[in-house]
């Protein structure tokens, strides 16, 4: 595993990408590790695009920008998927287009 992780999710106002987002990284502080939750949108109404990034790590984290070369994307909305395609996909080329788990265990072995 890599030393730092990093994932970017694609949603809607409303559809729980940012709180995904804080929960994952809830549960890595639980672990031990290092995080950095932030959402980037535009106008704050429900059903509005936007994205939230999540970084994990064994070290302290000293970026502080959007995840351009993310490991995974998350995208909870398929209808997003057009305006995605011009943004840079998983270093891993790998995507993940809807989240319908009832429980989901992590494992941050980075």
């Amino acid at each position: 595993m890599t030393l730092l992780q990093e994932i970017r999710w694609h949603g809607r106002g409303g559809q729980g990408s940012m709180t995904a987002s804080d929960l994952i990284a809830k549960a890595a502080v639980f672990e031990g590790k290092f995080v950095q939750s932030f959402p980037e949108f535009g106008p704050e109404r429900m059903g509005a695009p936007l994205r939230a990034f999540t970084r994990v790590s064994k070290r302290p984290i000293k970026l502080h920008c959007a995840i351009y070369k993310p490991d995974v994307v998350v995208v909870l909305d398929p209808t997003l998927l057009k305006t995605i395609v011009s943004v840079s996909f998983p270093r891993t080329s790998s995507i993940s287009f809807k989240l319908r788990l009832k429980m989901l265990a992590i494992n941050f072995n980075c």
